[in-house]
């Protein structure tokens, strides 16, 4: 049983492309790398992510990293590459006896889209599929994201796909700019999203 959890918690088990009413979800290939950085070195982009994108070779090295290309997804619009996702399965908090239990059931998911594309649900309508593919086809119990809590639109994503703010902390995040932020943290347990 715990096996067969671990192998679920593997979006590469997963059947690919998915298809939303408008958009396609894939596994990032490096092809995409390019579009990708377009879109993460834009200053309104940039500014929130936990790496800087300003200098190519860096982000395509980051980029091809197995394990980064293992847990992220390219969104796409009519063929056009427009942000993407990202799904890291985790271990959750047990006591030591039944620690194996915990082994890769919950995850911690993320997204970037193209500020040119913002307005018209995208990022939400990719979430959504994010979300239930997570509880659907990897069979996690939880989910968790978090963000600057200056970052007022990804969290107002969170709260839109019907996540839970679960934690505010005060000054607990250095900025790039050495300026010490709020951090906000919202998650969903699985028998929330089937409610």
């Amino acid at each position: 049983m715990i096996d067969a959890m671990a192998d679920l918690a593997d979006i590469a088990a997963v059947s690919w492309p998915k298809r939303t009413e408008r958009l396609t979800l894939r596994p990032v290939a490096k092809d995409d790398f390019e579009a990708l950085w377009q879109i993460r070195r834009q200053e309104s982009v940039g500014r929130w992510m936990t790496s800087s994108s300003q200098d190519w070779d860096a982000f395509a090295e980051m980029m091809a990293d197995a394990d980064r290309m293992g847990k992220t997804l390219v969104i796409e619009h009519d063929g056009v590459v427009i942000g993407d996702l990202m799904i890291a399965p985790e271990d959750a908090w047990a006591q030591s006896e039944i620690a194996e239990q915990a082994k890769g059931v919950q995850a911690e998911i993320g997204w970037c889209l193209d500020p040119e594309r913002e307005g018209h649900g995208y990022a939400t309508e990719a979430v959504r599929e994010l979300i239930r593919i997570a509880f659907e086809e990897l069979g996690l119990r939880r989910l968790v994201a978090n963000a600057f809590a200056a970052n007022e639109a990804s969290w107002r994503l969170m709260e839109r796909v019907g996540m839970r703010r679960e934690v505010y902390l005060v000054k607990e995040s250095l900025h790039r700019s050495g300026e010490w932020m709020d951090g906000i943290g919202y998650a969903l347990l699985a028998e929330e999203w089937r409610g």
